[in-house]
């Protein structure tokens, strides 16, 4: 599989080795390519290259699942996303999305000149809209969706015991005694927000991390 990416947009090519006359000949299976999203413009070369892997890996995937293969790159830091140690988030999404590629996968270094298939692809992609078989609708959410929410009902005593608690508690009660002493300036009270004026009122300390 040959890989690369560039300003324009992301390009693979999935050749086989078949024998021919007695001879292993490299033929052509299929070529994709797509457009970057202006998000993805912002990526670093780096950042680029590790995307156009994991997109080539995603749409390929029906023909190198169980497959030992080999990725063929002009960029040869992209090898390491699969070892790398402090990634970023971007990064440490698509190293896991990579995963289960691993001990499959080989890579090889192919100097930019010479790696023309892929090369083309990438510099002369096709639109990525949904008529493109390489298209990509939008960015994976970063985000963790809710799976089941608990509410409990707080008795009303609850936060009397809170305050009271101050007062059982060493370094509470040291704390308590450093916010009355240092803190008598009424202007600062009442510039807080309503919720925290009334929890000051109330003599509700918060610890905020």
């Amino acid at each position: 599989m040959y890989i690369d990416a560039s300003g324009e947009g992301l390009g693979a090519a999935l050749h086989q080795v078949q024998i021919v006359n007695d001879k292993p000949v490299e033929g052509p299976i299929c070529f994709i390519s797509r457009k970057i999203k202006p998000t993805e413009a912002r990526y670093g070369e780096s950042q680029m290259e590790c995307l156009c892997l994991v997109w080539a890996l995603d749409k390929l995937n029906y023909f190198l699942e169980g497959c030992v293969f080999e990725v063929i790159t002009d960029f040869t830091a992209v090898k390491s996303l699969l070892n790398m140690k402090t990634p970023n988030r971007h990064m440490l999404r698509w190293k896991i999305a990579i995963q289960e590629y691993r001990g499959n996968m080989t890579f090889s270094h192919k100097e930019g000149n010479i790696h023309k298939n892929a090369d083309k692809l990438s510099r002369w992609p096709f639109p990525n809209d949904i008529d493109n078989p390489a298209y990509v609708p939008g960015e994976v959410s970063p985000q963790i969706p809710i799976e089941g929410m608990s509410v409990t009902d707080l008795n009303t005593n609850f936060f009397g015991e809170v305050r009271h608690s101050y007062t059982q508690d060493n370094n509470c009660s040291i704390s308590c005694q450093l916010l009355n002493k240092y803190c008598k300036d009424s202007s600062l009270i009442h510039a807080l927000d309503e919720v925290w004026k009334k929890s000051h009122d109330e003599g509700i300390l918060y610890l905020l991390d």
